[in-house]
Parts: C-alpha cells; sequence; structure tokens
C-alpha cells in the first residue's frame, strides 16, 4: 500500500509539473513569436536601410559622374580658351613682326626726313654769311641781323647781340 501511495503521490506531483510547463511553454511560444516578430521587423527595417544606402549611393555616383563630366566639359572649354588665347597671341606677334618692320621703314623715313630737314638747314645757312668764330664754331649772320652757330646736333644756337 505504501507502494500504490506512493505512485499517486508521484502521479500527482509529476502531473503538476506537466501543468507548469505547459503554461511555461505557452507564454515562452507567446515569447519567442514576438521577438520573432520583433526581429522579423528589424530584418524588414534594416533591408529598407540597406536599399535606402543603395538608392543614396547610385545617387551619388551620379552626381559625381555628372560632376567628373562638367569638369571635363570646363577643361575641355579652358583648353579650347587658352588654345584661343594663344592663337590671338600668335597671330599678334605676327602683326607685331609686320608692324616692327613697318616700323623700321617709319624710322628709316624719318631719318631721311631729318637728314633732308637737316641739308636744307644748312643749304639755309650757306645763304646767310659767315661773320666769325665762337669757341671753335663759325658764327653766322642772318638776314635780319641775328648772329648765331650751329653746335654739333646740327641746332642754331643765337648768340647775344652784346
Amino acid at each position: 500500500m505504501k507502494k500504490v501511495f506512493l505512485f499517486c503521490l508521484m502521479l500527482v506531483f509529476s502531473t503538476q509539473f506537466y501543468a507548469q510547463e505547459a503554461t511555461a511553454s505557452s507564454v515562452m511560444k507567446e515569447k519567442m513569436a514576438a521577438e520573432k516578430k520583433k526581429a522579423d521587423k528589424e530584418a524588414k527595417d534594416k533591408a529598407a536601410m540597406a536599399a535606402d544606402k543603395k538608392k543614396k549611393m547610385a545617387d551619388e555616383a551620379m552626381m559625381k559622374t555628372d560632376e567628373a563630366k562638367a569638369k571635363k566639359e570646363a577643361a575641355m572649354a579652358k583648353k579650347d580658351e587658352m588654345t584661343a588665347k594663344a592663337k590671338k597671341e600668335m597671330k599678334a606677334k605676327k602683326e607685331a613682326g609686320t608692324n616692327m618692320s613697318a616700323n623700321k621703314a617709319q624710322v628709316a623715313k624719318d631719318n631721311a626726313m631729318e637728314k633732308e630737314a637737316r641739308v636744307k638747314e644748312k643749304a639755309s645757312v650757306a645763304k646767310d654769311k659767315v661773320t666769325g668764330s665762337y669757341n671753335g664754331h663759325k658764327v653766322y649772320t642772318g638776314p635780319k641781323g641775328g648772329k648765331y652757330y650751329i653746335n654739333k646736333n646740327g641746332n642754331k644756337i643765337y648768340l647775344d647781340k652784346k
């Protein structure tokens, strides 16, 4: 009888253990379901964030390529501008070379005119009379009576009447 009694007690206690586990397991299942939902939500959020990051990176890459294209276009424009400037400078140098030869011709012409003026001056001096000398220069008397001499530069230097 002791054995039956012990068996009954064991049966009673064992059902209580199972009952507690059953209620605990349903709570555990609910917790696990909640955790699973939470994990699924986090996974969806992470996937959405990853998609957003990919989209942002793609947009940035597009912007960078657009910026690179803009920089290339700016560089090409600058290069074209530089070549245009170089062409203008070359043209200016050619014109300057032509102008230099024209300037040389003008200088030669001016020198010829200056020589003619000196010759005419000397001719007019020849019309004047030589009346003496002053510091090694011939003194000329003009048509109105003024006295002068010609310096080494070909200029007339008038003497005082005194």
